[in-house]
């Protein structure tokens, strides 16, 4: 993606500001933007969310289809994620140019989100997925589109594939065998909504980008801002706290006592996109709930 232009003047004032805990929009180093989310935004997926992180703008729909399970967790169902830039985003997508973005962003989601070789540990019990023991299973596939950049992609795509699982209504389905035993049984998909079951995306860990501006930590990084960082770290946390995963970003090193500080910011900012992350996901379901009823 093709960066946008800032003069030696404009890095040396928002380093300046760092340095003094006061950035050009009136937060502090460890200050999140305002988080907007919205449920429900894809009528024809099994869950959708857009999630606005200042002037970023995410949609992550989920849709489930029945596959088969990886052989190494055959009680378990799978997440498939996938994100794609748009050009309305960026003239640089065009064609191929966001290509390596998606990847990375693809990356991260599972880094971050996908169990361990039990199938617990991401935040959601892939064992409610299986269908038939190593032979079915609900795959999951979780797609993000990005609308606009304003900077700090990673987490925000991060919390809106958490909401969009949270609203994610699996349809109950029903194993039919036939006469022989042999024969592949025949599956019958319940389409009424009440019937489906609700995945429990409360324990899903949330990516907390730290980036170094003028040797401060610094979350939530405008487009500007992140012109003025050469080095970040991105942590998964989970709601309680847990550390993840760890991924370093950008070119320049980070000595281990400033990494374990950063860690330590990680954990104070996701307390705080947590918190409003389940307070807009409660207000949003319920309210969904007050349509239907």
């Amino acid at each position: 993606m093709a960066a946008p232009l800032i003069s030696q003047g404009e890095v040396e004032w928002i380093t300046a500001g760092v340095s003094y805990n006061t950035r050009n929009d009136g937060r502090k180093r460890e200050d999140f933007r305002h988080l907007k989310v919205q449920l429900g935004m894809l009528a024809q997926a099994t869950g959708s969310a857009r999630v606005q992180l200042g002037e970023t703008d995410v949609i992550v729909g989920v849709k489930a289809e029945i596959g088969v399970p990886d052989a190494d967790r055959p009680d378990c169902g799978r997440i498939v994620f996938g994100v794609e830039c748009s050009p309305v985003a960026s003239p640089a997508f065009r064609g191929r140019g966001g290509d390596e973005l998606s990847s990375e962003l693809a990356r991260a989601l599972e880094r971050s989100m996908y169990p361990g070789p039990s199938g617990r540990g991401g935040g959601i019990d892939l064992s409610v997925l299986s269908i038939v023991s190593g032979k079915t299973c609900w795959v999951l596939h979780v797609d993000a589109l990005l609308l606009n950049i304003g900077g700090n992609l990673h987490d925000a795509v991060s919390a809106a594939a958490q909401a969009a699982l949270a609203d994610a209504k699996v349809p109950k389905v029903q194993v039919v065998q036939g006469e022989d035993p042999s024969d592949e049984p025949d599956y019958e998909v319940d389409d009424d909504p009440s019937e489906a079951m609700r995945l429990d995306a409360s324990g899903m860990p949330i990516c907390i980008t730290v980036s170094l501006i003028g040797g401060h930590c610094v979350v939530d990084l405008t487009v500007q801002e992140e012109l003025c960082s050469a080095a970040a770290m991105q942590v998964a946390v989970d709601a309680s706290g847990g550390v993840c995963g760890i991924t370093k970003r950008r070119q320049k090193g980070i000595e281990a006592s400033l990494a374990m500080e950063m860690i330590e910011v990680a954990q104070r900012a996701a307390a705080q996109l947590h918190t409003a992350l389940s307070s807009s996901l409660a207000e949003q379901q319920g309210q969904q709930q007050m349509a239907v009823g």
